[in-house]
């Protein structure tokens, strides 16, 4: 068999070797794949991490959120129905503030995570 072809077996003929000996993990149903999808998705934008990040310290409302990312307060209004949209985040009236918080500390270990691995490479 040449090189080429290699790569071109029959799936019945294949030597599986190794990988057919490790177990398959688990898979979650496709509704929670699609779920943890959204998720994602609405954390994938930098303002959106920032908020996190800024959530991940304590409660804020929008007025401190804009002072601390230097972003205009509709932009940030935005940012936060997105993540309220997807169970990120929760906002809770007080007097003629909302103030939001995480719903919980899940998504703020993926986000310190994933910016501890973009600091490294």
């Amino acid at each position: 068999m040449s090189v080429a072809d290699a790569g071109h077996r029959h799936p019945e003929t294949a030597d599986h070797g190794e990988c057919a000996k490790t177990p398959l993990a688990p898979m979650p149903s496709k509704e929670t794949l699609a779920g943890a999808g959204e998720i994602l998705r609405a954390l994938a934008a930098p303002v959106r991490i920032a908020i996190v990040l800024q959530l991940r310290q304590s409660q804020r409302c929008v007025h401190e959120l804009v002072g601390a990312l230097g972003v205009t307060q509709p932009l940030i209004s935005q940012h936060l129905r997105v993540l309220k949209s997807v169970g990120v985040v929760h906002g809770e009236r007080t007097g003629r503030e909302v103030m939001y918080r995480l719903v919980d500390d899940h998504l703020a270990h993926i986000v310190v995570d994933a910016v501890a691995h973009a600091e490294e490479g």
